[in-house]
Formats: C-alpha cells, structure tokens, sequence
C-alpha cells in the first residue's frame, strides 16, 4: 500500500495538517497534561517533555514511517492530534485511529468533526476496509466522538488494559467503509 500525504483539511474552527518542527512548544504546552496521559496508551508519554515533542514531530516526518498524523489546529496552535495507524499481514484492510486534543478544547465538537474527516480521507486514499478505535471503558467521551462520527460499538475486551493502575476492560469501536 503506497501512503499518501496528509494533506491540509480546513474546517470554521480548526484545521488538520502535517505536523512541523515549529510545533514543538505548543505540543508540550498541551500534551503535558495527566487528564490526557490517562486516556492514551503508554507510548504517550507523562510527563511529557520538550525531548518527547522534538521525537514525535521527527517521527512523523520521516519518509518510511507508515502511519498517517495530522495536528489539530486552533487559532494558529497545534493543540492536538489525530492519527490513522494501517495494520498489515492479514489485517491489511484494517486500521487503527487515535487522537487527542488539549484540555482547553475539550466539548466544541472538534475532535468528532476531524475524526469523520480523516475516516473518510483514509477510506478514499488508503485500501481500508475498516478502521477501528479501542477506548479504555472510563473514557465516556471519547465514546461519544466516536459515536457521534458514525463509529459503531463493537465489543468489549474484558480485563484486555493497564492503565494508571487499574486494569479494566477496552472498548471496540468500528466504523465499516460500506457504513459510511
């Protein structure tokens, strides 16, 4: 599969685009924050460091790096991101989203509107078939955006994470290009 660019998506309040070295601090700014840190996988780091930004923007531009990023954008900051993760081997028609979005944003139906957004770029630029979202099962808003960008509940994995010492069940969610 031959990845495309992520390319600018213009919304009213926002805007999707690649990641640039100049969004470091802003990065740092919103990423450094423990209410984040408890919804996102380990790799996510907390605290989260001026190091961690540097090597995350450095990751996203590098030119074998499979998976497709975008910073989310609001009044001129990077204050988020949304990520589209291919699998491959006999998943090769499935992915994975995830995204986050600095605390300040939260409730203004930004990250719902780039979440169907980039669903529906992945699903015309990319051989998908599915794209997929697990959450952990405290993270009621999340699944609201989820639900609210068409994504249906698909199952729960009992006992399936650890996370800030406790572990708990994750929660599937899937959206079906057909159901689009």
């Amino acid at each position: 599969m031959i990845k495309p660019e992520p390319i600018l998506l213009q919304f009213d309040a926002f805007l999707l685009r690649p990641w640039q070295k100049e969004d470091v601090s802003s990065i740092v700014r919103y990423a450094n924050n423990r209410n984040i840190w408890r919804n996102l996988r380990d790799a996510f780091p907390h605290p989260y460091t001026e190091a961690d930004g540097e090597g995350f923007i450095s990751m996203t531009r590098a030119p074998d790096f499979k998976n497709l990023f975008w910073a989310i954008v609001v009044e001129n900051e990077a204050c988020g991101g949304i990520g589209i993760h291919p699998f491959d081997d006999v998943y090769c028609h499935t992915a994975e989203v995830g995204y986050w979005l600095g605390e300040p944003f939260w409730g203004r139906g930004i990250v719902s509107q780039a979440l169907k957004a980039v669903t529906e770029y992945a699903f015309t630029h990319l051989d998908l078939m599915r794209i997929q979202a697990g959450i952990f099962e405290w993270n009621q808003a999340s699944a609201r955006v989820l639900e609210k960008a068409g994504y249906e509940l698909e199952g729960r994995k009992r006992l399936h994470v650890t996370k800030d010492g406790r572990t708990m069940d994750e929660i599937m969610y899937v959206r079906l290009k057909e159901s689009g």
